[in-house]
Protein backbone atom coordinates (compact mmCIF):
# COMPACT_ATOMS: atom_id res chain seq x y z
CA UNK A 1 0.00 0.00 0.00
CA UNK A 2 1.50 3.87 -0.92
CA UNK A 3 2.75 5.60 1.73
CA UNK A 4 0.08 8.20 1.30
CA UNK A 5 -2.30 6.11 1.08
CA UNK A 6 -3.97 7.63 4.42
CA UNK A 7 -3.92 11.11 2.37
CA UNK A 8 -5.88 10.36 -1.01
CA UNK A 9 -5.73 13.97 -2.03
CA UNK A 10 -1.92 14.35 -1.90
CA UNK A 11 -1.64 10.24 -3.61
CA UNK A 12 -3.59 12.33 -6.95
CA UNK A 13 -1.55 15.17 -6.81
CA UNK A 14 1.94 13.63 -7.03
CA UNK A 15 0.81 12.11 -10.13
CA UNK A 16 0.46 16.04 -11.72
CA UNK A 17 4.47 16.14 -11.13
CA UNK A 18 6.97 18.88 -11.03
CA UNK A 19 5.47 22.25 -11.97
CA UNK A 20 7.34 25.37 -11.39
CA UNK A 21 5.38 28.89 -10.52
CA UNK A 22 4.00 31.03 -7.98
CA UNK A 23 0.83 31.93 -8.95
CA UNK A 24 -1.77 29.36 -8.15
CA UNK A 25 0.43 29.29 -4.43
CA UNK A 26 0.15 32.70 -4.44
CA UNK A 27 -3.88 32.73 -4.87
CA UNK A 28 -4.23 29.87 -2.28
CA UNK A 29 -2.23 31.77 0.27
CA UNK A 30 -4.02 34.66 -0.60
CA UNK A 31 -7.38 33.42 0.04
CA UNK A 32 -5.75 32.21 3.39
CA UNK A 33 -5.20 35.39 4.85
CA UNK A 34 -1.13 34.71 3.67
CA UNK A 35 -0.68 32.81 6.52
CA UNK A 36 3.12 32.59 5.73
CA UNK A 37 3.56 36.31 5.98
CA UNK A 38 2.40 35.86 10.38
CA UNK A 39 5.96 34.91 11.32
CA UNK A 40 9.70 35.55 10.66
CA UNK A 41 11.44 32.85 8.32
CA UNK A 42 14.83 31.37 7.47
CA UNK A 43 14.54 30.70 3.84
CA UNK A 44 17.54 28.33 2.82
CA UNK A 45 18.38 27.07 -0.85
CA UNK A 46 21.58 25.55 -2.20
CA UNK A 47 22.54 21.85 -3.78
CA UNK A 48 24.36 19.86 -1.21
CA UNK A 49 24.02 21.04 2.77
CA UNK A 50 20.26 23.20 3.01
CA UNK A 51 18.45 20.33 4.42
CA UNK A 52 21.30 19.82 7.37
CA UNK A 53 21.61 23.74 7.60
CA UNK A 54 17.72 24.12 8.26
CA UNK A 55 18.30 21.04 10.64
CA UNK A 56 20.91 22.91 12.67
CA UNK A 57 18.98 26.11 12.95
CA UNK A 58 15.97 24.79 13.99
CA UNK A 59 17.99 22.96 16.88
CA UNK A 60 19.85 26.35 17.80
CA UNK A 61 16.53 28.11 17.84
CA UNK A 62 14.99 25.45 20.00
CA UNK A 63 17.57 25.12 22.44
CA UNK A 64 16.98 29.22 22.86
CA UNK A 65 13.20 28.82 24.05
CA UNK A 66 11.79 29.47 20.18
CA UNK A 67 8.80 27.95 19.64
CA UNK A 68 10.32 26.71 16.10
CA UNK A 69 8.79 25.47 12.80
CA UNK A 70 10.68 23.43 10.31
CA UNK A 71 9.84 22.51 6.87
CA UNK A 72 11.74 20.01 4.87
CA UNK A 73 11.87 17.85 1.71
CA UNK A 74 11.70 14.87 1.19
CA UNK A 75 10.94 12.61 3.98
CA UNK A 76 12.19 9.57 4.67
CA UNK A 77 9.56 7.70 5.75
CA UNK A 78 6.71 9.46 6.64
CA UNK A 79 5.43 12.37 4.75
CA UNK A 80 4.96 13.95 8.36
CA UNK A 81 8.52 14.11 8.80
CA UNK A 82 8.34 17.16 6.12
CA UNK A 83 6.52 19.52 8.90
CA UNK A 84 7.40 20.08 12.45
CA UNK A 85 6.95 22.01 15.00
CA UNK A 86 10.09 22.00 17.91
CA UNK A 87 10.98 18.44 16.30
CA UNK A 88 7.75 16.98 16.21
CA UNK A 89 6.30 16.11 13.15
CA UNK A 90 2.85 17.13 12.85
CA UNK A 91 0.22 14.38 13.37
CA UNK A 92 -1.65 12.40 10.93
CA UNK A 93 -5.21 13.55 12.11
CA UNK A 94 -3.63 17.62 11.90
CA UNK A 95 -2.04 16.84 8.45
CA UNK A 96 -5.37 15.21 7.07
CA UNK A 97 -7.40 18.05 7.99
CA UNK A 98 -5.32 20.73 6.49
CA UNK A 99 -5.21 18.43 3.48
CA UNK A 100 -8.87 18.38 3.71
CA UNK A 101 -9.18 22.39 4.16
CA UNK A 102 -7.00 23.27 1.45
CA UNK A 103 -8.92 20.46 -1.01
CA UNK A 104 -12.07 22.39 -0.65
CA UNK A 105 -10.18 25.94 -1.49
CA UNK A 106 -8.67 24.53 -4.26
CA UNK A 107 -11.75 23.17 -5.85
CA UNK A 108 -13.14 27.02 -5.03
CA UNK A 109 -10.76 28.94 -6.65
CA UNK A 110 -10.40 26.51 -9.73
CA UNK A 111 -14.08 27.65 -10.12
CA UNK A 112 -13.93 31.38 -9.94
CA UNK A 113 -10.55 31.23 -12.49
CA UNK A 114 -8.38 32.17 -9.71
CA UNK A 115 -6.13 28.53 -9.47
CA UNK A 116 -5.36 27.11 -13.07
CA UNK A 117 -4.64 23.44 -13.06
CA UNK A 118 -3.83 21.43 -10.49
CA UNK A 119 -1.65 22.07 -7.04
CA UNK A 120 1.17 19.99 -7.08
CA UNK A 121 2.17 17.92 -4.60
CA UNK A 122 4.71 20.08 -3.01
CA UNK A 123 2.33 23.05 -3.35
CA UNK A 124 0.31 21.85 -1.10
CA UNK A 125 2.30 20.76 1.20
CA UNK A 126 3.83 23.66 1.38
CA UNK A 127 0.69 25.23 2.14
CA UNK A 128 -0.29 22.89 4.80
CA UNK A 129 2.82 23.57 5.87
CA UNK A 130 2.45 27.63 6.07
CA UNK A 131 -0.85 26.92 7.71
CA UNK A 132 0.10 24.41 10.92
CA UNK A 133 2.95 27.11 11.62
CA UNK A 134 0.56 29.84 11.38
CA UNK A 135 -2.14 27.43 13.32
CA UNK A 136 0.59 26.78 16.34
CA UNK A 137 2.09 30.39 16.73
CA UNK A 138 5.49 29.91 15.89
CA UNK A 139 7.93 32.02 16.87
CA UNK A 140 9.53 31.22 13.02
CA UNK A 141 10.07 29.04 10.71
CA UNK A 142 13.33 27.41 8.79
CA UNK A 143 12.30 26.49 5.53
CA UNK A 144 14.27 24.38 2.81
CA UNK A 145 13.44 25.31 -0.94
CA UNK A 146 12.31 22.71 -2.87
CA UNK A 147 14.29 22.67 -5.84
CA UNK A 148 16.04 26.13 -7.45
CA UNK A 149 14.31 28.70 -5.80
CA UNK A 150 13.25 31.24 -8.09
CA UNK A 151 10.19 29.28 -9.18
CA UNK A 152 9.84 27.17 -5.73
CA UNK A 153 6.99 27.41 -3.81
CA UNK A 154 8.41 28.69 -1.05
CA UNK A 155 9.94 31.60 -2.33
CA UNK A 156 6.59 33.03 -1.62
CA UNK A 157 8.02 34.55 1.53
CA UNK A 158 10.05 37.50 2.89
CA UNK A 159 12.56 36.09 5.23
CA UNK A 160 15.19 37.70 7.66
CA UNK A 161 17.57 35.68 6.19
CA UNK A 162 18.32 34.11 3.02
CA UNK A 163 20.60 31.35 3.00
CA UNK A 164 22.18 29.27 0.37
CA UNK A 165 24.61 26.96 1.15
CA UNK A 166 26.50 25.24 -1.43
CA UNK A 167 26.08 25.11 -5.88
CA UNK A 168 26.62 22.60 -7.86
CA UNK A 169 25.29 20.23 -10.26
CA UNK A 170 21.94 18.42 -10.05
CA UNK A 171 18.24 19.33 -11.57
CA UNK A 172 19.68 20.26 -14.81
CA UNK A 173 16.64 19.73 -16.81
CA UNK A 174 14.96 22.21 -14.82
CA UNK A 175 17.55 24.84 -13.41
CA UNK A 176 19.75 24.79 -16.36
CA UNK A 177 23.33 22.78 -17.93
CA UNK A 178 25.96 25.35 -16.02
CA UNK A 179 26.40 26.29 -12.89
CA UNK A 180 25.96 30.01 -13.28
CA UNK A 181 22.86 29.12 -14.55
CA UNK A 182 22.02 27.03 -11.28
CA UNK A 183 23.32 29.92 -9.03
CA UNK A 184 20.28 31.91 -10.91
CA UNK A 185 17.99 29.78 -9.96
CA UNK A 186 18.93 29.52 -6.30
CA UNK A 187 19.79 32.99 -6.45
CA UNK A 188 15.86 34.21 -6.76
CA UNK A 189 15.32 33.64 -3.32
CA UNK A 190 17.74 36.78 -2.43
CA UNK A 191 14.95 39.51 -1.69
CA UNK A 192 14.92 43.15 -1.89
CA UNK A 193 17.25 44.81 1.40
CA UNK A 194 17.01 40.95 3.13
CA UNK A 195 20.48 39.60 4.50
CA UNK A 196 21.99 37.32 2.37
CA UNK A 197 24.06 34.19 3.75
CA UNK A 198 26.10 32.23 1.61
CA UNK A 199 28.53 29.30 1.71
CA UNK A 200 29.03 29.14 -2.01
CA UNK A 201 32.79 29.33 -2.85
CA UNK A 202 32.80 28.77 -6.60
CA UNK A 203 33.97 32.19 -8.26
CA UNK A 204 31.46 31.83 -11.23
CA UNK A 205 28.64 30.66 -9.33
CA UNK A 206 29.85 33.27 -6.52
CA UNK A 207 29.92 36.44 -9.39
CA UNK A 208 26.33 35.50 -10.07
CA UNK A 209 24.92 35.75 -5.88
CA UNK A 210 27.11 38.67 -5.80
CA UNK A 211 25.02 40.71 -8.69
CA UNK A 212 21.92 39.63 -7.57
CA UNK A 213 22.28 40.96 -4.07
CA UNK A 214 23.75 44.61 -5.88
CA UNK A 215 20.85 44.36 -7.41
CA UNK A 216 18.35 43.78 -4.35
CA UNK A 217 20.41 45.59 -2.31
CA UNK A 218 21.06 42.93 0.27
CA UNK A 219 23.55 42.56 2.25
CA UNK A 220 26.13 39.78 1.37
CA UNK A 221 27.76 37.74 4.46
CA UNK A 222 30.34 35.02 2.80
CA UNK A 223 30.41 32.03 5.49
CA UNK A 224 34.09 31.82 4.07
CA UNK A 225 34.62 35.43 3.21
CA UNK A 226 37.15 37.77 4.21
CA UNK A 227 37.51 38.08 7.96
CA UNK A 228 36.11 34.16 8.87
CA UNK A 229 38.37 31.37 9.07
CA UNK A 230 37.68 27.28 9.12
CA UNK A 231 39.48 25.30 10.49
CA UNK A 232 39.47 21.60 10.50
CA UNK A 233 41.60 19.55 13.74
CA UNK A 234 42.38 16.19 14.11
CA UNK A 235 41.11 14.60 17.49
CA UNK A 236 41.22 11.09 18.14
CA UNK A 237 38.95 9.23 15.65
CA UNK A 238 37.33 12.44 14.80
CA UNK A 239 37.36 15.71 13.67
CA UNK A 240 36.59 19.11 15.79
CA UNK A 241 36.30 22.26 13.79
CA UNK A 242 37.36 25.59 14.64
CA UNK A 243 35.16 28.87 13.27
CA UNK A 244 36.55 32.02 13.81
CA UNK A 245 34.23 35.21 12.93
CA UNK A 246 34.90 38.96 13.35
CA UNK A 247 32.28 38.66 15.97
CA UNK A 248 33.39 35.32 17.60
CA UNK A 249 35.21 31.73 17.84
CA UNK A 250 33.23 28.61 18.26
CA UNK A 251 35.03 25.22 18.52
CA UNK A 252 32.93 22.70 18.03
CA UNK A 253 32.54 18.40 16.76
CA UNK A 254 28.79 18.26 14.87
CA UNK A 255 26.63 15.19 15.91
CA UNK A 256 26.77 14.91 11.80
CA UNK A 257 29.30 13.44 10.89
CA UNK A 258 31.63 14.70 7.53
CA UNK A 259 33.70 17.97 6.80
CA UNK A 260 30.99 18.69 4.78
CA UNK A 261 28.61 19.25 7.84
CA UNK A 262 31.38 21.22 9.87
CA UNK A 263 30.96 23.52 6.91
CA UNK A 264 27.00 23.39 6.83
CA UNK A 265 27.58 24.22 10.56
CA UNK A 266 29.63 27.19 9.63
CA UNK A 267 26.93 28.56 7.82
CA UNK A 268 24.49 27.87 10.39
CA UNK A 269 26.79 30.02 12.88
CA UNK A 270 26.85 32.73 10.45
CA UNK A 271 22.86 32.86 10.08
CA UNK A 272 23.05 33.03 14.03
CA UNK A 273 24.89 36.00 14.06
CA UNK A 274 23.38 37.67 11.42
CA UNK A 275 20.08 37.22 13.50
CA UNK A 276 21.90 38.82 16.64
CA UNK A 277 23.00 41.92 15.00
CA UNK A 278 19.23 42.21 13.62
CA UNK A 279 18.07 41.86 17.90
CA UNK A 280 18.03 38.42 18.09
CA UNK A 281 19.40 37.04 21.38
CA UNK A 282 21.37 34.05 20.90
CA UNK A 283 23.99 32.66 22.95
CA UNK A 284 27.27 31.48 21.83
CA UNK A 285 27.20 28.27 24.11
CA UNK A 286 23.88 27.49 22.94
CA UNK A 287 24.46 27.63 18.92
CA UNK A 288 27.63 25.32 20.09
CA UNK A 289 24.99 23.41 22.17
CA UNK A 290 22.45 23.08 18.99
CA UNK A 291 25.22 22.06 16.50
CA UNK A 292 26.55 19.14 18.61
CA UNK A 293 22.90 17.95 19.23
CA UNK A 294 20.95 17.98 15.99
CA UNK A 295 19.50 15.05 14.61
CA UNK A 296 18.96 14.62 11.09
CA UNK A 297 18.31 11.06 9.81
CA UNK A 298 19.93 9.77 6.31
CA UNK A 299 23.12 11.56 5.91
CA UNK A 300 26.20 9.75 6.95
CA UNK A 301 23.63 7.80 9.79
CA UNK A 302 25.59 5.12 11.39
CA UNK A 303 22.71 3.45 11.96
CA UNK A 304 23.80 0.25 13.31
CA UNK A 305 27.57 -0.79 14.66
CA UNK A 306 26.90 -4.62 14.13
CA UNK A 307 27.03 -4.81 11.17
CA UNK A 308 28.26 -1.23 10.62
CA UNK A 309 25.27 0.08 8.68
CA UNK A 310 26.03 3.41 7.24
CA UNK A 311 23.11 5.72 5.23
CA UNK A 312 23.22 8.66 2.79
CA UNK A 313 21.42 10.46 0.70
CA UNK A 314 24.44 11.51 -1.89
CA UNK A 315 21.97 11.90 -4.82
CA UNK A 316 24.62 13.95 -6.56
CA UNK A 317 28.42 13.96 -7.89
CA UNK A 318 29.00 16.56 -4.83
CA UNK A 319 27.26 14.61 -2.02
CA UNK A 320 28.98 11.39 -3.62
CA UNK A 321 32.34 12.58 -3.11
CA UNK A 322 31.58 13.87 0.12
CA UNK A 323 30.11 10.07 0.84
CA UNK A 324 33.83 9.01 -0.26
CA UNK A 325 36.06 11.42 1.89
CA UNK A 326 33.97 10.54 4.70
CA UNK A 327 34.59 6.66 3.90
CA UNK A 328 38.33 6.47 3.30
CA UNK A 329 39.00 8.45 6.57
CA UNK A 330 36.99 6.13 8.81
CA UNK A 331 36.66 2.83 7.11
CA UNK A 332 39.72 0.26 6.66
CA UNK A 333 37.65 -2.25 4.74
CA UNK A 334 35.77 -1.90 2.07
CA UNK A 335 31.94 -1.45 1.34
CA UNK A 336 28.75 -3.92 0.85
CA UNK A 337 27.29 -1.29 -1.26
CA UNK A 338 23.46 -0.98 -1.81
CA UNK A 339 22.96 1.70 -4.40
CA UNK A 340 19.97 3.33 -6.13
CA UNK A 341 18.81 6.55 -7.28
CA UNK A 342 16.57 8.22 -9.99
CA UNK A 343 16.70 7.85 -13.65
CA UNK A 344 17.47 11.60 -14.66
CA UNK A 345 20.20 11.44 -11.97
CA UNK A 346 23.92 11.45 -13.45
CA UNK A 347 24.16 7.96 -12.55
CA UNK A 348 28.38 7.32 -13.59
CA UNK A 349 29.54 10.44 -11.83
CA UNK A 350 27.84 9.52 -8.88
CA UNK A 351 28.85 6.00 -9.39
CA UNK A 352 32.88 7.19 -9.73
CA UNK A 353 32.30 8.17 -6.26
CA UNK A 354 30.76 5.35 -5.05
CA UNK A 355 31.62 2.02 -6.81
CA UNK A 356 35.32 2.19 -5.65
CA UNK A 357 34.38 1.53 -1.86
CA UNK A 358 32.81 -1.28 -2.28
CA UNK A 359 34.08 -4.73 -2.67
CA UNK A 360 30.48 -5.82 -4.23
CA UNK A 361 27.63 -3.48 -5.13
CA UNK A 362 23.73 -4.18 -5.12
CA UNK A 363 21.77 -2.69 -7.54
CA UNK A 364 18.44 -1.85 -6.52
CA UNK A 365 15.47 0.37 -7.29
CA UNK A 366 13.17 2.66 -4.68
CA UNK A 367 9.43 1.67 -5.53
CA UNK A 368 8.87 5.24 -7.48
CA UNK A 369 7.94 5.34 -10.95
CA UNK A 370 11.09 7.38 -11.63
CA UNK A 371 13.90 5.46 -10.20
CA UNK A 372 16.24 3.70 -12.52
CA UNK A 373 15.89 -0.02 -12.60
CA UNK A 374 19.26 -2.17 -12.09
CA UNK A 375 19.76 -3.23 -15.38
CA UNK A 376 19.59 0.61 -16.32
CA UNK A 377 22.29 1.52 -14.00
CA UNK A 378 24.06 -1.75 -14.68
CA UNK A 379 23.82 -0.91 -18.39
CA UNK A 380 25.08 2.93 -17.72
CA UNK A 381 27.97 1.63 -15.34
CA UNK A 382 29.70 -1.05 -17.00
CA UNK A 383 33.15 -0.97 -15.89
CA UNK A 384 32.02 -2.69 -12.54
CA UNK A 385 30.41 -5.27 -13.83
CA UNK A 386 31.85 -8.11 -12.01
CA UNK A 387 30.98 -6.94 -8.77
CA UNK A 388 27.04 -6.63 -9.40
CA UNK A 389 24.28 -8.13 -7.74
CA UNK A 390 20.45 -6.85 -9.06
CA UNK A 391 17.69 -7.08 -6.70
CA UNK A 392 14.50 -5.88 -7.66
CA UNK A 393 13.26 -4.10 -4.64
CA UNK A 394 15.16 -2.29 -1.54
CA UNK A 395 14.15 -4.86 1.16
CA UNK A 396 15.61 -7.68 -0.87
CA UNK A 397 18.81 -5.69 -1.74
CA UNK A 398 19.46 -5.42 2.19
CA UNK A 399 18.45 -8.73 2.92
CA UNK A 400 21.49 -9.83 0.71
CA UNK A 401 23.28 -6.98 2.24
CA UNK A 402 23.40 -8.29 5.40
CA UNK A 403 23.99 -12.33 4.47
CA UNK A 404 26.88 -10.78 2.58
CA UNK A 405 28.63 -8.92 5.28
CA UNK A 406 28.01 -11.96 7.44
CA UNK A 407 28.42 -9.65 10.29
CA UNK A 408 31.58 -8.65 8.88
CA UNK A 409 31.91 -6.26 6.70
CA UNK A 410 30.30 -2.67 6.66
CA UNK A 411 27.39 -2.10 4.56
CA UNK A 412 27.01 1.69 2.89
CA UNK A 413 23.06 2.04 1.41
CA UNK A 414 23.83 5.33 -0.88
CA UNK A 415 22.07 6.97 -3.66
CA UNK A 416 18.36 8.77 -3.52
CA UNK A 417 16.69 9.81 -0.33
CA UNK A 418 13.92 7.37 -1.38
CA UNK A 419 16.31 4.74 -1.39
CA UNK A 420 17.64 5.26 2.22
CA UNK A 421 13.66 5.88 3.69
CA UNK A 422 13.03 2.56 2.31
CA UNK A 423 16.40 1.23 3.63
CA UNK A 424 15.56 2.97 6.89
CA UNK A 425 11.91 1.56 7.45
CA UNK A 426 13.42 -1.63 6.15
CA UNK A 427 15.90 -1.85 8.61
CA UNK A 428 13.40 -0.22 11.70
CA UNK A 429 11.72 -3.31 11.42
CA UNK A 430 14.02 -5.67 11.68
CA UNK A 431 15.08 -4.02 15.07
CA UNK A 432 11.64 -4.36 16.41
CA UNK A 433 11.44 -8.31 15.19
CA UNK A 434 14.74 -9.07 16.67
Amino acid sequence: MSPLASYPYLEQARLFGIRLGLENIQAVLEDFGNPHLGYPVIHVAGTNGKGSVCAMLERIFRLHGFRSGLYTSPHLVDVRERIQVNGTPVPGRDLKQLLDTIEKREKRLKVSGRVSGALTYFEILTIAAFLYFSQKKVDLAVLEVGMGGRFDATNVVRPEVSVITTISYDHQQYLGSTLEKIAFEKAGIIKKNVPCVCGVRNPEALQVIRKKCREEGAPLVLAFGKGRRFIVKQEGCGEVFLYRTDCDSYEFRPSLPGRHQGENAAVAITVSEVLKESGWRLSREKIIQGLESTSWPGRLEIFSSFPVVVLDGCHNEAGAMAVNRFWKKNFIRPAILVFGVMKDKEIEKIARWLFPLASRVILTRPSLERAAGPLDIAARVTEYRGRYFLEDDVPSALKLALALSGGQEPVLVAGSLFLVGEARKFLQSQVRKG
